[in-house]
């Protein structure tokens, strides 16, 4: 069955975010063969609607507005039901990012339909397209399916693999100019407390730490191995209440839900609710003094000894790897 899958695009400080390649390619599957169309909400985007189409798009609708300079779920909402309406889509994908957590469940009521959030995996099986998410805190997987026409879902990051960008690539590039009216909230100013560099949720690398780092001056240990590998720098719940670090760095069931290529514990004991935001990483390599701590026990690879000697060690051997590659 053929469908026309509408694939809602994430730009970050005018570049786009990966979990958009991501979302086109999950689009892909779930097209069995039909169209892909990429959208973009935003005051300037057209500059990136052409990387969509590079990435598998077969086309990409644009709505720009000084109103979606910044988020609010009021306008985005507003201006992705139009499209909705305008192109009736059979299905909508987009990323289980901080904005798609908070626009889908709206767009699902306004829609009267059904949503599968958090996916990890695609499958065509029997006739149906069936989804894959962690429940129970990553601790085991469910697979769903739609039971009526209308398919919506949100992808988490870094797990779908994005399709070979492919710039011989074409497709039509269609403005839309929705009214956004009424609006309840107003974005005046955005303050970030975190550093420039690679965002979590999208890192290929994580080197986090927890109490064990012991203060803030620790995590600069932890960032220069970050920084050698080309990674981010996240920390457990216990670091953060501890005043170590900024929550906008907290791994787990209430923070971040990460799934790195690499993940890198120093110091971490291995709560439950930490595990359950980075135990589906690829690789997990643990660093803690205590050979019978819990991390232990999910990490692919463990080093017993503390991090302060361990961690710098680490990063002046992948130096000299960078140096001789």
């Amino acid at each position: 069955m053929t469908r026309k899958v509408l694939v809602m695009g994430e730009w970050k400080e005018g570049s786009l975010r990966n979990v958009s390649f991501e979302a086109i390619s999950a689009g892909k599957t779930i097209a069995e063969g039909g169209e892909v169309v990429g959208l973009l909400l935003g005051e300037t985007v057209k500059p990136l609607a052409e990387s969509l189409i590079h990435f598998g798009a077969d086309r990409v609708v644009i709505v720009e507005d000084e109103q979606l300079a910044k988020y609010t779920t009021d306008a985005f909402s507003q201006a992705l039901m139009a499209v909705i309406e305008k192109e009736n889509p059979d299905a909508i994908v987009m990323g289980h990012t901080a904005l798609g957590k908070d626009l889908s469940p709206k767009i699902a009521a306004k829609l009267d339909t059904g949503l599968i959030s958090d996916v990890t995996s695609i499958e065509i099986e029997g006739g149906n397209v069936v989804f894959t998410r962690p429940i129970y805190s990553g601790k085991a997987f469910e697979k769903k399916i739609f039971t009526d026409e209308k398919i919506f879902v949100t992808i988490r990051p870094n797990n779908i693999p994005s399709l070979p960008k492919d710039e011989t690539r074409t497709g039509d590039i269609t403005s839309l100019s929705p009214e956004i009216k009424d609006l309840r909230t107003v974005v005046k100013e955005v303050v970030r407390k975190t550093s420039d560099g690679v965002d979590l949720s999208e890192a290929k690398v994580i080197v986090a730490g927890g109490r064990g780092v012991k203060s803030e001056e620790g995590f600069q240990v932890l960032q220069q191995l970050a920084d050698v590998l080309g990674g981010a720098v996240g920390a457990s719940r216990g670091a953060c209440d501890a005043g170590y670090c900024d929550y906008s760095l907290q791994i787990g069931q209430t923070g971040k839900v990460v799934t790195p290529d690499l993940y890198i514990a120093c110091g971490i004991s291995g709560a439950i609710q930490h595990l359950a935001g980075m135990s589906n990483s690829k690789v997990i390599v643990a660093i803690n003094k205590d050979p019978e701590a819990n991390i232990f026990k999910v990490a692919d690879y463990g080093i017993v000894g503390d991090l302060f000697e361990v961690v710098p060690l680490l990063t002046e051997e992948f130096k000299k790897l960078k140096v001789e590659a």
